[in-house]
């Protein structure tokens, strides 16, 4: 694990709060923090680099903006897993896929451009792979405000 110092510690709890609707939130962020732009989009960088971060950028609530979003799972043979696992990510509407220790044990996320989309996609990476996708599709949502701090 890196050694987080001051200021990456400062600019992780800052950032989980989200970036402010200006036309330069960056800088109005390294303000806040007391250094400059250049500095903390360096340390971001860096945090992304050495795996600290995972990913920094928006989330899009793709149903209001007329998308389709579903969580989906499969039910592939332990040998077989690393193969489908490799075709499904392979589809551009995977936001990513993990496996599970259960009977199924490939879950991902689809993110589509309308929800017809999702089941033509569904349907495309089981004929892909051979194995048949359970969807799961959102029926209430729930917000959650998680902050960690470092």
């Amino acid at each position: 694990m890196a050694e987080l110092d001051a200021l990456e510690r400062a600019i992780l709890n800052r950032l989980q709060r989200g970036l402010p609707l200006l036309a330069e939130p960056f800088a109005a962020v390294a303000e806040e923090l007391g250094c400059s732009q250049e500095e903390l989009l360096v340390r971001l960088q860096r945090l992304l680099a050495d795996g600290v971060l995972t990913r920094f950028g928006p989330l899009y609530n793709a149903e209001r903006l007329g998308g389709g979003l579903t969580l989906a799972a499969m039910a592939v043979p332990q040998d077989e897993l690393e193969r489908v696992a490799a075709r499904v990510n392979a589809f551009p509407e995977v936001a990513h896929n993990y496996a599970r220790e259960h009977r199924y044990n490939l879950w991902f996320v689809l993110a589509t451009e309308s929800r017809q989309r999702v089941g033509e996609v569904i349907a495309a990476i089981e004929a892909d792979t051979g194995y048949p996708v359970l969807d799961l599709p959102k029926l209430e949502e729930y917000g959650l405000e998680l902050y960690l701090p470092v």
